[in-house]
């Protein structure tokens, strides 16, 4: 079913701020050199779908998620203070983090809302057109809404089920430290007195130096960059998230396909879907064959850093590098995949490296071409690919009887450009498909026009990978 066909109806109270449950300092807080990266001044909006795990039409009455879940964001916050803060610029062009707990304005802004159905008549925001899920966040319509570094919103359905609604400053937290954050909230609303994991701040020792001959970041030009004739510049690009499931078989057989085909390199599920979505997205926007197109994937480093003994347990800062591949679209469009696939692999191997990250981050503090970063993302010729399969958003996250059975990114602002694209776990309404056993869903942002396409070419997925 889609979001248009369901009776949706929400019924809003006044957006209250909550602060944190015991006095916390006054402050001023500094961000690393990665939480300082331009693409990062945004909100990513997801959305948690809870229903009763003990029966989906059986559940307490006397349950009120909204209470509990802001008595527990209240005692979260006393750990999390600088959510409850604001994003500042300073002089340096720099953002910081002000606390000032007698400020009116200190605290979480927090909306508690009630929806007119239930979740199974919105097939518990399992649909291909993922829109709906912008009704089911707090968004403000203006550019000063990122100076919250946090906001909430959650809406209760007639079934009894809920969703919680967080919108997060990726300026203060990668999808890791977002997900220890939202674990922290259950934590302490099943009852805990503290967080299993404390939180650790220390951006100041994450902070680059200066390059003298920076590291090269962006490996294209102004003249090369592909065009697709369904973006335009002038922002009336009308531009929609979708999902799409790949069962886990079918990934199976295109990886021995792949590795079959490349001298036995062995390939995981990430590269060989990132190979194939970078040249499915390509097709589907028709980019221009003569000119370049660029796939930057967002490579966790965090496990790398804590290896180096540069980055402590309990850190919910940025640890995210870019590595970028760059082909013209002609070569995208006509080169075995087994070929595009090692080559995601060889420079995923090189981001892992002491010498790249450390240059990397270099780069970044002397913000080198990070206006004309920001202008490839929005002109169609990249594919910026993250991963969520890891992040234990799905992990330990039921309370009061209620158990999260989806997680959504919402298509709002950071997550409804034309460059975006997730993979994630399957749901836990894929439980009983067999079919979805280590299988993948793939969020991507694409132009009306070209999204019939693109679904073709995950179609045919199931289909080609014998002759891939």
């Amino acid at each position: 079913m889609e979001y248009e066909k369901a009776p949706l109806k929400i019924e809003k109270e006044d957006v209250l701020l909550v602060k944190p449950s015991k006095s916390t300092p006054s402050c001023i807080l500094s961000l690393s050199t990665l939480d300082n990266k331009g693409a990062n001044n945004n909100i990513v909006q997801t959305v948690h779908v809870y229903r009763s795990s003990s029966a989906i039409h059986d559940y307490d009455s006397s349950f009120n998620p909204c209470h509990i879940f802001k008595e527990a964001l209240s005692k979260a916050l006393f750990y999390y203070y600088p959510l409850a803060g604001r994003l500042v610029r300073h002089a340096d062009g720099k953002f910081r983090v002000k606390i000032n707990i007698d400020s009116a304005e200190f605290g979480v802004p927090f909306l508690e809302a009630t929806a007119n159905c239930t979740l199974s008549s919105l097939h518990y925001l399992d649909n291909t057109n993922t829109e709906i899920a912008k009704h089911l966040v707090l968004d403000f319509p203006t550019p000063q809404d990122k100076n919250y570094p946090l906001v909430l919103m959650v809406t209760k359905f007639l079934c009894g089920g809920f969703t919680i609604g967080m919108g997060m400053s990726h300026a203060i937290c990668d999808g890791f430290g977002a997900s220890q954050f939202f674990k922290a909230v259950v934590e302490l609303a099943r009852g805990r007195t503290e967080p299993s994991v404390k939180p650790v701040w220390e951006r100041e020792t994450q902070v680059g130096s200066i390059a003298i001959q920076p590291f090269p970041q962006c490996p294209m030009d102004r003249k090369s960059v592909a065009f697709s004739p369904f973006v335009n510049q002038t922002n009336t690009t009308i531009i929609k998230q979708y999902s799409f499931k790949v069962e886990g078989e079918t990934i199976t057989r295109l990886k021995l396909s792949l590795m079959n085909k490349s001298e036995k390199i062995g390939f995981t599920t990430f590269e060989v879907l990132a190979g194939y979505v970078w040249r499915s997205r390509a097709r589907a926007l028709k980019l221009s064959s003569n000119d370049k197109t660029m796939l930057n994937m967002l490579v966790g480093m965090r496990r790398n850093l804590m290896d180096f003994d540069t980055l402590p347990k309990g850190y919910y800062g940025n640890s995210t590098m870019d590595a970028k591949v760059v082909l013209k679209v002609s070569e995208l469009d006509e080169m075995p995949l087994y070929e595009i696939v090692k080559l995601i692999k060889e420079t995923k191997n090189i981001s892992f490296t002491t010498d790249y990250v450390t240059n990397s981050i270099n780069s970044v503090e002397t913000n080198q071409e990070e206006d004309f970063s920001m202008e490839l993302e929005a002109s169609g010729a990249v594919t910026v690919l993250t991963e969520w399969k890891h992040l234990g958003f799905h992990e330990n996250i039921d309370f009061g009887g209620y158990e999260v059975v989806n997680l959504v990114p919402a298509p709002c602002k950071m997550l409804a450009t034309v460059d975006a694209c997730i993979f994630s776990s399957p749901n836990k309404l894929d439980d009983h498909d067999p079919s979805m056993d280590g299988g993948v869903r793939i969020f991507t942002s694409l132009p009306v026009d070209a999204m019939p396409k693109f679904k073709d070419e995950i179609e045919a997925l199931r289909f080609l990978y014998s002759k891939l």
